[in-house]
């Protein structure tokens, strides 16, 4: 069932449930783009496929707020706020040990294998490697766990879960780039990702959309952390 948290006839914001992508992928499993199209369709009683535009996009694991365009003027503005930075996205991530330093700007560079769907960071005059930014700051630091607010500067394909395990932190449940604590069950651990908190100005109204989505609370290791605490400080 979508979980929707706003809806006017520009745009629609929804909770995405983790291990669900954000459009249709090899794998043909559900996916949000289609279920945000269902809904409008049965909800509007439309015929053929409804128009739903994805201006942004969560990596498979990565669960937490997203907002679709209802329409092509709408998918536009919103594009353009990503290209000129006023559109805002704040995650909260469960990294193992603590950062060296409490807050910092990351810069890298970062290639993606699409063969193997692994980034990797490496030398900027290498070829199809792109820059890749964020910032982030330790919230509160439990049993060798550091809860970590991170803001993006780009969107790069796995940029969170390679930058920070590139600084020696990889995040809590990311086999793919750290490694797996032996009590923890893979088969209901899911990656420690989540997008919190979402900015953006309305694409036709002059008034700024500003929204905050927790964490599963209940499951580890988000409830370690005061994480009300941690989300009213974004």
């Amino acid at each position: 069932m979508l979980d929707v948290i706003y809806e006017d006839n520009q745009i629609i914001v929804v909770v995405k449930p983790q291990n669900v992508p954000s459009q249709q992928d090899a794998t043909n499993d559900p996916d949000m783009l289609s279920m945000v199209k269902q809904y409008i369709k049965e909800k509007y009683n439309k015929t053929g496929e409804a128009f739903v535009g994805l201006v942004h996009r969560l990596d498979r694991p990565t669960g937490g707020v997203m907002v679709f365009a209802k329409n092509s003027k709408s998918a536009s503005r919103l594009s353009a706020q990503i290209i000129d930075g006023s559109f805002e996205k704040t995650y909260l991530a469960v990294v193992k040990g603590k950062p060296r330093h409490e807050k910092n700007r990351l810069v890298d560079y970062i290639k993606k294998d699409l063969r193997e769907n692994k980034a990797s960071i490496v030398p900027m005059a290498e070829k199809d490697a792109k820059r890749a930014e964020l910032e982030y700051q330790v919230l509160e630091t439990v049993d060798n766990l550091s809860l970590c607010k991170i803001n993006l500067q780009t969107g790069r394909g796995h940029q969170i879960r390679v930058q920070m395990a590139n600084i020696g932190n990889s995040l809590y449940g990311d086999a793919k780039y750290g490694k797996i604590d032996k009590t923890q069950n893979l088969k209901t651990s899911n990656l420690a990702l989540w997008a919190t908190y979402l900015r953006f100005n309305h694409p036709t109204q002059d008034k700024v959309m500003l929204f905050k989505v927790f964490p599963p609370e209940e499951k580890a290791p988000w409830d370690k952390f005061n994480l009300e605490k941690s989300i009213k400080s974004i």
